[in-house]
């Protein structure tokens, strides 16, 4: 299980345009680290690289559990949440479709994100009839029906009402406090204490 992140000199390049070198971060057990810059700085590519979606120009990424490294694959298969700007859904399925398969695929149970992400009333909807914040809701349930270590988190309060936002950072604390590790590119403050890391600067 992930322990530790660590990201050590890393580069990225989108489109043939360097967006940053240089990056180190590390994070712990029991951390939140926000990620602050301009739009295009490279927050969001810098999530993908760290779950394995973009290949760094130059640097390394590398997972440390209780016994040492992890094999990358196995840490990123079993050991982190990316919830991004698209959420993945499939908008021909309802939402209890979607949060079964999602549990399915995880491994996990769809029961506990029911009444904590308010989604019951939601679960005979078709996806694309959901507005974003229910969609975001239905995205996020993965953190909860298939507990991880890392949550990657792109903007995740941007769709969410107030009341959405509460529980978010909620379950954020928790997640901290049972030693979880957060890591979230942001616009907006995250509701929970969080070391700032600005990409760009």
């Amino acid at each position: 299980m992930i322990s530790r992140l660590d990201v050590e000199n890393l580069a990225l390049e989108r489109g043939g345009r360097r967006l940053f070198e240089g990056l180190s971060l590390t994070i712990e057990a029991g951390e939140a680290v926000a990620l602050t810059g301009d739009n295009g700085a490279g927050k969001t590519s810098l999530l993908r690289a760290v779950a394995g979606l973009l290949r760094p120009a130059a640097g390394a990424v590398s997972f440390i559990g209780e016994g040492g490294p992890l094999d990358p694959d196995e840490a990123r298969s079993d050991g982190l949440h990316l919830i991004g700007h698209y959420d993945g859904l499939k908008g021909g399925r309802t939402a209890g479709e979607e949060l079964s398969f999602w549990s399915a695929w995880t491994g996990g149970s769809p029961e506990p994100a029911l009444d904590v992400l308010d989604l019951r009333p939601l679960l005979d909807l078709e996806v694309r009839k959901l507005s974003a914040g229910q969609r975001r809701r239905l995205a996020l349930a993965r953190l909860i029906t298939s507990p991880r270590p890392l949550w990657m988190l792109d903007e995740p309060l941007a769709p969410l009402d107030a009341r959405m936002r509460t529980k978010l950072g909620e379950l954020m604390a928790a997640h901290i406090k049972g030693g979880g590790m957060i890591l979230a590119a942001v616009h907006d403050p995250l509701p929970i204490p969080a070391r700032e890391t600005r990409i760009g600067a």
